[in-house]
């Protein structure tokens, strides 16, 4: 019952977007570069994605804190990060299966431009290369329960702004002049943006490497920093509970 309730959410949820940027695309508000039914195509794709990208399985981090089970965790013969990347990535396997009965009944709602062979490749490279910069964002933020011990507030704040500066909600081709620029060059961007505007055909295959080249940079610095920021964490590790 679960299951069905989230697809019968999600094709509410592409139906309204549909009728909000048909009215939109009606009064002249139009991303640029960005005809109609490739924004309804922008907006279902994205829309989709949130089921891979908005799983968390860094979060048991925080849990396993205040439940103080991570020092059980420590002792074992086990790489930590990796065993939370292994839990979310098992999760959001889960969540992706959910994409194919959504899309083909968004199917019936919205048309849904479908791409070439290698357009969809770029894509899918692209939506992996975000996956994991979204993963390293998710486990520095609760990396900082090491110390605080609570990070759900400044979670929620990153979130919101994420989903705003991402592209996830609009188009960062929304965004006018230098603002613009300044949105494209922050991390979010690689994470839903990117491979949206690959796949509706906003960045050509003679920039694809510049994109993903772009994402792969954010990845690694991510990951550098979750590196260091676990190795502080884990050597003063304050355990509340257990």
């Amino acid at each position: 019952m679960e299951v069905l309730t989230e697809i019968g959410s999600l094709i509410l949820r592409v139906y309204i977007l549909r009728a909000l940027w048909t009215a939109l695309y009606a009064q002249n508000a139009a991303p640029l570069n960005l005809p109609l039914h490739s924004m309804i195509t922008y907006a279902t794709v994205a829309m989709l994605m949130s089921l891979i990208l908005e799983v968390d399985g860094t979060r048991l981090i925080r849990e396993k804190l205040r439940e103080g089970t991570i020092a059980a965790d420590l002792m074992k013969p086990i790489s930590v990060p990796l065993y939370f990347f292994s839990d979310g990535a098992g999760q959001t396997l889960l969540h992706a299966l959910l994409v194919v009965p959504s899309l083909l009944f968004a199917l019936l709602l919205v048309r849904i431009d479908v791409p070439s062979p290698a357009v969809f490749a770029a894509f899918l490279l692209a939506l992996a290369v975000g996956y994991g910069v979204n993963f390293f964002l998710n486990f520095l933020m609760n990396c900082v329960a090491f110390w605080t011990l609570e990070t759900f507030a400044a979670q929620l704040i990153v979130r919101w702004v994420s989903d705003l500066l991402s592209g996830q909600i609009i188009p960062l081709t929304l965004f006018p002049g230098v603002l613009g620029r300044i949105v494209f060059a922050l991390p979010f961007a690689a994470i839903y943006s990117t491979p949206l505007l690959i796949y509706v055909g906003v960045i050509p295959s003679s920039q694809w490497a510049a994109s993903i080249g772009a994402q792969l940079a954010w990845l690694a610095l991510f990951a550098v920093l979750s590196v260091l920021v676990w190795r502080a964490a884990s050597s003063r590790i304050v355990i509340q509970g257990g």
